[in-house]
């Protein structure tokens, strides 16, 4: 299994913060960023080969590229969205399309922060039946900003969306999946109609188109109560200071 980090979005609305930064360098703590609490929970199940989808601010990843392999032990590759800043993350995860073919893939976005519980509950199921793992939120009160998931037998995807009703959805997808490598080529099939369809879509409408055909099934994989946070606004990142310190604790 080898890992993929989104990590090419503008952050706008974390400025000043992201004015020479992408989302997952912003600071949450002393020494401590998105990327490097993700990295660390990659290591810990075992996946040391990570691919980052770079695009704004991608100069400060690559600065510090090799600081991050030698603290984690990871091998980093970056790969440039030359489309970051105008298009959205369903084309970033296209940019990294040959990885989705070569190998089990753990995905994660670059803006969450959230506890190893997280990859060890998806590594632990990379078994079941679901070609893609979303570990789902099935505890916290939704809104209308969030991914949302209806799974309306607990196990199987029927929708992915912002757009569904908080009070129909079962649970929010927090941005960390597995994908396996059977499920490759569709799957950047789909990215790729996704983004030439309207290039502001997100990746979970490709997921979507996957969802649609009957032969794919992706499923989800609960959290539990924990903590965790997606890093969009100034109070997010906070929240994901917060957070971060509670983790580097346990």
């Amino acid at each position: 299994m080898i890992g993929v980090v989104l990590a090419a979005g503008t952050g706008r609305r974390l400025r000043p913060y992201t004015d020479g930064l992408p989302k997952a360098l912003v600071p949450i703590g002393e020494d401590l960023t998105p990327l490097d609490v993700i990295l660390a929970n990659f290591v810990q199940v075992g996946v040391t080969d990570v691919a980052v989808v770079v695009g704004y601010a991608a100069d400060a990843v690559h600065t510090r590229k090799r600081s991050l392999e030698r603290r984690h032990g990871v091998t980093l590759r970056l790969i440039h969205n030359e489309r970051a800043e105008t298009w959205n993350n369903c084309y970033s995860l296209w940019c990294a399309r040959h990885h989705l073919l070569e190998a089990d893939v753990l995905l994660a976005n670059g803006d969450t922060v959230h506890p190893l519980s997280v990859e060890l509950e998806l590594v632990k199921g990379a078994e079941d039946t679901a070609l893609i793992a979303l570990a789902t939120d099935t505890v916290k009160q939704l809104g209308h900003e969030e991914m949302k998931v209806v799974s309306p037998d607990g196990r199987t995807v029927s929708r992915l969306s912002k757009q569904v009703d908080p009070a129909t959805a079962h649970g929010e997808y927090i941005g960390v999946a597995t994908v396996r490598a059977d499920v490759g080529p569709l799957l950047v099939e789909a990215l790729e109609a996704t983004w030439r369809r309207d290039p502001s879509l997100y990746y979970e409408d490709g997921f979507q188109a996957l969802i649609d055909r009957d032969s794919v099934r992706i499923g989800i994989t609960p959290i539990g109560d924990v903590p965790w946070v997606e890093i969009d606004d100034t109070d997010d990142l906070a929240r994901a200071t917060e957070v971060a310190v509670a983790l580097t604790k346990d």
